[in-house]
Parts: structure tokens; sequence; C-alpha cells
């Protein structure tokens, strides 16, 4: 993958995309989703949301898709979506079996360690296929969606080449999960591998961070407006959820418009703000919570980044994975995972039944959850093991669920409580301990985005925690504020002037060797010198701040006469305490070619290499010293 740092960022398009394939819930379609918003580069403060989405729940305003592919048996795409998830509940159960159905499959991307071009996904029934292929099905599907709308609105014929597009992933992830995701929109034909330029990476608290900016006060809900203890106002009456309710309404009355118009400069909240003043986003989606801690440069509004981005895989599937546990101990995990194989439309059903009732858990809810089991899973039960359901959770135990001769579990508020305590406890964690860092005490405003921000239960549980040291805000239309700041981000990409470094990058170089501070095991003698091999020469440390456009500069010479090529491997660290690329904690994470022209008169040349740790991507360029001709340079992640 070539990524020349001397692309410009400020090409002109006459129109621009920002394509969110996330994982953050929409806040009414608790499951998770995708989407799109888009605006003119001649009309940039008017973002245009996607069209809604036919199918779906009654009732529900699909602005955006659940996260859901499917394939024939031949392995040719069929459709995405609310289609996707219909085609295959309506599939005879047999047929089923042979169709592959992936369903939130971005999280499998963030949990795969060795993440590779041949990384595979396994779908309901079981069959495996590249997970560059899967992505690239899925962003294929919303490249031609997307073209369409676009040129549905525009005047004039639009030209994919014409558009700048965005794709968000969370912070968390690291360069291996970014390039492949590159890779991908490579493969689906968003952009050539030629005009790299023409796709950004945008990282998704990032994106919240950029929207929240523009807010105005009526755009957003201050969950710390009155004193709360324990849920309650201190007068003991409950506000709390009438409040909900109204943000509720006033997001319902939203949508019925898909543009958004946002300030030409910085919103009203920030007018609070002076020069110095920090805030942490929690982007709560539905596979991972993701941290960022920015810092306001006033008067220009800039963003800084203060601490590195952190998080984990605590969003709202975790729920929906909790659910899935407590079946296994009321039907025996043997049986779940035999009724996903023999019968996985019918648990799909389960699934979208649960994900359906998720929506209404909130605090202090009286009356119980009812989920509806399909026909299937009570027949197959039975067949299978030989009693009913009924018996089954009778000798359970599991006196928190009961059972419905209506066919339906009924989980009480003591189970929907176990089910969300566990996600929302690690999230309340995470965020406790973010702001115990130095560099983040002292946070004036807490903003709660992504689809999970809407539960009341993450948000009684966020206010009662850490509503005393911060205030606890959340916009409006929390599922969607990602995609309207991705929007932003793709029309001004260097509104984050200063990013933190994830990990220590470098790469493993020969210094002279001192006696009595190098190891004798690494002496290397060459050319009559003593040497001392794998040290690690750092280019960036782990935490340190980064500006934008600030590079590292390293020269390398090819070893021998002729030769066409340089590979540099690179090595990453999460901590800076290490000398050798050989010691704990310290592993090869990529590499660095360099493709060198013809040697020509020069029989030795120094080849200089520019990289820049301060974007979304790490990028590299090199030239040629002696000619000053551009090398053709590549970072590589994937290829481990």
């Amino acid at each position: 993958m070539t990524m020349n740092t001397d692309s410009s960022f400020l090409h002109p398009y006459p129109s621009f995309l920002s394509l969110s394939l996330s994982l953050s819930e929409d806040g009414v379609e608790a499951a998770c989703s995708s989407g799109y918003a888009f605006s003119f580069t001649e009309d940039p403060e008017a973002i245009h949301m996607m069209r809604r989405w036919e199918g779906g729940d009654p009732g529900v305003a699909n602005q955006k898709s659940p996260t859901c592919l499917l394939l024939t048996p031949e392995l040719r795409f069929h459709s995405f979506g609310f289609a996707a998830r219909d085609s295959y509940h309506d599939l005879d159960p047999e047929e089923a079996r042979h169709w592959l159905y992936f369903d939130k499959f971005k999280m499998k991307i963030h949990s795969t360690s060795d993440l590779t071009m041949v990384t595979e996904l396994e779908s309901v029934n079981g069959r495996r296929v590249r997970a560059i292929e899967v992505f690239a099905h899925a962003l294929r599907f919303f490249r031609e969606h997307a073209l369409k709308e676009v040129k549905d609105q525009s005047s004039s014929v639009l030209e994919g080449d014409e558009v700048r597009w965005v794709i968000t992933v969370p912070a968390v992830w690291r360069q291996p999960a970014k390039q492949f995701m590159r890779e991908a929109a490579y493969l689906a034909g968003l952009v050539s591998p030629d005009s790299p330029e023409q796709l950004l990476i945008a990282l998704e608290p990032e994106a919240a961070s950029i929207y929240c900016r523009k807010l105005r006060l009526h755009q957003v809900i201050d969950l710390s407006q009155r004193p709360m203890m324990n849920g309650l106002d201190l007068d003991g009456s409950r506000p709390f959820d009438s409040s909900f309710r109204q943000a509720r309404e006033q997001l319902r009355r939203a949508r019925h418009s898909r543009t958004f118009l946002v300030e030409s400069g910085t919103g009203e909240l920030w007018s609070e703000m002076q020069t110095g003043d920090k805030y942490i986003v929690a982007d709560c989606g539905g596979g991972t919570v993701d941290l960022t801690v920015h810092q306001i440069e006033q008067p220009q509004g800039t963003l800084k980044e203060l601490y590195k981005a952190s998080g984990g895989p605590y969003g709202a599937v975790g729920v929906d994975l909790a659910f899935e546990a407590m079946l296994c101990k009321i039907f025996g995990a043997d049986f779940i995972e035999t009724f996903k194989a023999k019968r996985p439309a019918a648990w799909v059903d389960l699934t979208i039944a649960f994900e359906a009732r998720k929506r209404t858990a909130a605090p202090g809810r009286a009356s119980a959850l009812n989920i509806s089991l399909p026909f299937s899973f009570i027949d197959f039960y039975k067949r299978h093991c030989g009693q009913s359901v009924e018996t089954a959770l009778r000798k359970s135990n599991m006196n928190i669920v009961k059972w419905s001769s209506q066919g339906m579990l009924r989980l009480t508020t003591e189970a929907m409580n176990e089910l969300f305590q566990p996600t929302i406890s690690n999230i309340i964690k995470h965020i406790e301990k973010l702001m115990q860092k130095e560099e983040v005490r002292g946070v004036r405003f807490l903003f709660l985005v992504g689809g999970f921000a809407e539960s009341p239960m993450l948000q009684r549980a966020v206010q009662n925690a850490l509503g005393q040291h911060c205030r606890i805000i959340i916009p409006q239309d929390v599922g969607l504020t990602i995609l309207k700041g991705a929007v932003l981000f793709g029309l001004d990409p260097t509104v984050v002037r200063v990013r933190r470094c994830p990990l220590t990058y470098g790469v493993g170089v020969l210094n002279r060797f001192v006696e009595g501070r190098h190891p004798r095991e690494k002496l290397l003698i060459k050319d009559g010198r003593e040497w001392c091999t794998d040290i690690l020469d750092r280019f960036v440390s782990v935490d340190q701040s980064v500006a934008l456009g600030e590079v590292v500069r390293r020269s390398y010479t090819p070893a021998r006469v002729g030769q066409r090529k340089i590979i540099i491997n690179i090595y990453c660290s999460p901590s800076d305490d290490m000398l050798y690329i050989t010691d704990p904690g310290v592993r090869k994470c990529g590499a660095i070619t360099l493709d060198l022209p013809e040697p020509g008169a020069a029989a030795r040349r120094e080849i200089r290499a520019t990289m820049q740790f301060g974007d979304t991507e790490i990028k590299v360029m090199a030239v040629d010293v002696l000619t000053g001709r551009q090398v053709r340079a590549s970072i590589d992640f994937l290829s481990n």
C-alpha cells in the first residue's frame, strides 16, 4: 500500500462523501449498524444524511442499516442490511444452511491480533470466507447506493473520482486494521490505489469530537443540569426519564429532515470553553467503547489530543453476549451451539427479538421484558433434549427469568440489570481510569456518543458515577454523530492538529559496540570493527505528541551495488523502556519497502525516507538524495 505524504489533503473535490461502515449503534436500532452522510463542497455547512432504508422494524426510523451481509452458496453478493436480514429469515431452514450470513463482522477485525489479507470470517452456518472479501462486498454496496443518491441530488453528472471518501474506524484500532479497511476500499472500487489521497481514514471518537465543536445548546442533552443522587433529584422527584422522553421526541422531529445545518465556526457550547479546557469523548458503539481526550485551541478552534486513544470491547454487543450466555445456562451450551448450526436463520430471529426488547430497558422499569422464542427453538429443544423449554427453565434455577405460556421468556428487572451491568461497569471503570491520568485531570465535559449512549441504563450509570466530576453531555442524535463528524473531517482533515502515538515505533540498527554498556551476545565484528546488533532506533515513542505534518527522517544506503529494493522491518511496543528489538514486548509489526530506480553512474546512493506519525495513518515517502527524484515507498502492516 503506497501512501505518499506529498498528496494534498485540500484537493478541491466538487463533492464529498463520508462513508461510515461503523459499529456505532443507531439510537433506535439497537444493533451494529452502518450508514453514510455527505456534503457538497460548495455548501459545506449542510450535511445530508442517507435515505431511510426500506425494511426494518415498524415505527423505527431507519437512518442506518444493520451491518449484515448475505452471500449465496456460490459466494456471490445477494444483499446487505435489512434486505439481507429479511431474505435470510425467509429462506427455508434447509436452504439457509447453505447460505452465508454475516453480522456484526467489523468487531472481528478488532479482535484479530494477527490480521492479514487472508484472515477469514465465519458465517452463521460455519462456512468461512476471506474477511477482505466480506468488507469489500459491504463497501461496494454502499458505494453504489451512495453515488446514486448523490447523483440524484446533484444537477451535474458525478464521477467516482470526484468524490473524497471517509471511512470511520475505532481509534483503538492499530495500523493493520486501518490498512485492512483501505485495502478493502481499493478492492471495492471506492478509489484507486494510485489515488490514495481520495480516501481518508477517520477515527470515530475524533469525528464525534469534531461534530460536537459545532453544537448549539438546544442540540444537546445535559445530564448534569440538576444534581441527582441514586437516580433521583435531591428533592426526590424523577426528572431523568421524562427528560429522556423529551429528548427522544426532539430526536423524532429532527429525523423528519435528512439535512443538518452546522455552524460555520464553533458552536455555543464551545463559547463557554477557554484555551486549555479539556474534554473526553466516549464513543459507546455496538462493539467497542472508544475514548479520546481533546483540548480546544482558541481562537482557531483546532483540537489537540492530550492522551493516546483508549478503549476496549465494551460495546452494546456485550449485552447480547450476556443474553447468549444466559441461554446457555438455561438450555446448555451444547444445545445452543447445535441450534445455531442447524437453524441459523431462527437463531438470527431470536437475537433480533432480544435486540428489539433491549431498546426498551430502562432503570426503574417495573414490568418484565418478554422475548419471543421462535417455534423452531421450542420444537428443536424438545426433540433434541427430550423435554420442554419450560422444564429446562425450571431445572436451571434461573429465578430471574420466567416462562410465559405464550411462548416467551420473561426477563425480570433483575435479569436485565444482570445483562447490562458487566458492560456498563467496564465502560465506567475505563473512563474513571482515564480521568485519573495526569494529562486528563480537570476535564470539564464528558460527551457520550454512539448508539449505546442512547440507553437510559448507561446514561443513568454514567451520571451517577461521574456527574460530580464533569458535565455529562449527549448530542441529540447520538447514533449519527460520528457520520456527521466524518463529513466535517473530510472537509478539513487538519482540524485535529496534534495527536498522541498509541505505540512506540522504530527499526533495528547497528551501533558501535561499547564494552560494559552493550551485552556481549549482541557483539558483531564486521570489517574489523565491533558493532552492537538489534538496537532499537525509535521513530516515535508511545504517548508522544506529534503534530500534523511533523515528520521523522532517516537515511538508508543500499547494501550492494545494483540493489533494486530496500526492505526495512518496523518494530513496535506498548511501552518505551526497551533498548533492543529483542526485548520482551517488542514485536515486528510491518515493513517499509523502497523501490530503487536504476543505479546509473552512482554505485552507492543515499535514500532519505520521510515518515508521518501525526495523521490517522502512518505514511512514508522517500527521495534519492543524489538525484532529488522521488523513490516509490510503501509501508505494509498486513504481511507480517
